[in-house]
């Protein structure tokens, strides 16, 4: 599944992520400029992660202390970025291949964080993805740096959507062991058994500043079913024999309604960023546009 190709990354690289929230490297505040380096006056030093600049190595601490430390000028900021992908089998719908299926929501969640990853990376920020499976959580980073942008997508690449996911444990245990907040996304259908809202709470409680962007394919919004339907949750195996008629999919379109509307309500309660999504929609409007309206892009 190849997820970009050149022109779309030299587009992607125009964009900055913005934290209004998250302490932002040594300053509080929103995202500086592109130039980074420009002032002399010493503010603090951060360990040393696989892309920076090595040019940047305090020698003399790394004489003293035999560990790599970067020096941080008053100017720079240092923002943190986490991308958190919902790789559980209800996220490999329609189809069972991402690779042939456009709206998959798998498949646009992984295409999603490609996009806020590579931006992130370009932009000097300190990135770290995860794909959140039933076999357990992986992780890939943190790194910094347009040279790692490649080996991002190779990750992405080998999400596959399979068993159940427990949203809020994966979250409890990244607000946990995460090693420092900042911005988080986490790309979800949100249909897990359990919920969210515990997990959301957790990392929103050690500091995060949380965008949660909710995938839906088109045939979930608007089901093109009818008649005497056996349906089987593809997670659980659990399964239920209905009837579907007109009325039955005016109830189900309320109730997604309300659902949604429930989220919203949660979200805009904890100022966390609500993104619904129908997996029809062009992901590059949704980078280039509907994230710049939730100003998490700019």
């Amino acid at each position: 599944m190849n997820l970009f190709d050149e022109t779309t990354l030299r587009k992607l690289e125009q964009l900055t992520l913005v934290a209004e929230n998250v302490r932002v490297g040594v300053m509080k505040g929103d995202r500086r400029s592109r130039k980074r380096g420009t002032s002399i006056e010493f503010a603090d030093y951060r360990n040393y992660v696989k892309g920076d600049d090595l040019r940047r190595l305090d020698w003399n601490v790394y004489a003293r202390l035999e560990r790599p430390f970067i020096k941080l000028l008053q100017e720079e900021e240092d923002l943190s970025v986490h991308l958190l992908i919902d790789a559980s089998a209800s996220m490999n719908w329609p189809d069972d291949d991402p690779a042939t299926q456009p709206t998959n929501k798998l498949a646009y969640a992984l295409r999603l964080a490609g996009a806020l990853g590579h931006i992130a990376l370009t932009s000097g920020d300190l990135l770290t993805a995860t794909l959140l499976t039933s076999q357990g959580d992986r992780r890939w980073g943190p790194f910094r740096g347009t040279p790692n942008s490649l080996r991002l997508l190779q990750f992405l690449e080998t999400g596959q959507g399979t068993g159940l996911t427990d949203l809020n444990l994966s979250l409890r245990n990244y607000a946990l062991h995460g090693r420092r907040p900042g911005l988080l996304f986490l790309l979800s259908d949100l249909l897990s058994p359990n919920g969210y809202q515990d997990g959301v709470t957790a990392v929103l409680s050690r500091g995060y500043e949380v965008g949660l962007i909710h995938l839906l394919s088109p045939d979930e919004v608007d089901p093109p079913l009818g008649g005497d339907l056996k349906l089987v949750d593809v997670e659980t195996g659990q399964d239920a024999e209905i009837s579907l008629d007109r009325a039955t999919l005016d109830a189900y379109r309320q109730r997604l309604h309300e659902w949604q509307g429930e989220i919203a309500a949660f979200c805009a309660a904890r100022a966390v960023h609500y993104v619904p999504l129908v997996t029809d929609a062009p992901w590059e409007t949704v980078v280039m546009q509907t994230l710049r309206e939730k100003s998490v892009i700019r």
